[in-house]
């Protein structure tokens, strides 16, 4: 489903993100690094697309946080990085797309590394699910500087690490000065 034989190097806007030709259900379902993806299927969920991975990624980190050790679960969330540079690659090469809009696999990832890498509990969740989508919607520098500069799967992924770390940033420093965020644990 190559419908643009030259993969076109700028990441959709936001503005633009309407005019994007998606794929079928059929069609992501068809492989499996396709369905990774496009994050299970979220990605094709509209408006938000985004959104919907990052809350999937959300309602999945409760079990996994739970069921995996924090050193085991931090080796794997780099296994799934390495794993989502070839399949969002692969996937937005087939797709005639840099950076498709319902390649969400990036947000995943990225999401769970930061809820990795905090304390856990119900508020924390929620505050690094909003700051975490707001850097990745608005992209503030150097976050669209990478996004711009970076092509292929590590392209695909490395913005919204990049937006995962600014929400970590911000989160830390209201550890710093502020203290635990109600019921966290440290």
């Amino acid at each position: 489903m190559n419908q643009n034989q030259n993969l076109k190097h700028e990441p959709v806007s936001v503005k633009n993100r309407h005019k994007t030709v998606w794929p079928s259900v059929g069609w992501v379902f068809a492989r499996p690094d396709r369905l990774v993806a496009f994050g299970f299927g979220t990605g094709l969920v509209r408006p938000g697309s985004g959104t919907w991975g990052t809350l999937l990624a959300a309602i999945l980190w409760l079990p996994l946080q739970q069921a995996v050790p924090h050193a085991l679960l931090g080796i794997a969330l780099l296994a799934g990085f390495v794993l989502g540079v070839w399949v969002c690659g692969r996937t937005a090469q087939t797709l005639g797309v840099a950076d498709h809009v319902g390649i969400v696999w990036d947000e995943i990832i990225a999401f769970w590394l930061l809820m990795w890498a905090i304390p856990f509990n119900a508020v924390t969740l929620l505050v690094a699910f909003a700051l975490f989508r707001f850097f990745d919607v608005y992209k503030p520098f150097p976050i669209n500087w990478f996004d711009r500069n970076f092509k292929g799967g590590f392209g695909v992924m490395v913005d919204d690490l990049m937006a995962a770390f600014y929400a970590w940033l911000v989160m830390m420093t209201w550890f710093f000065f502020v203290g635990p965020m109600a019921g966290a644990s440290t």
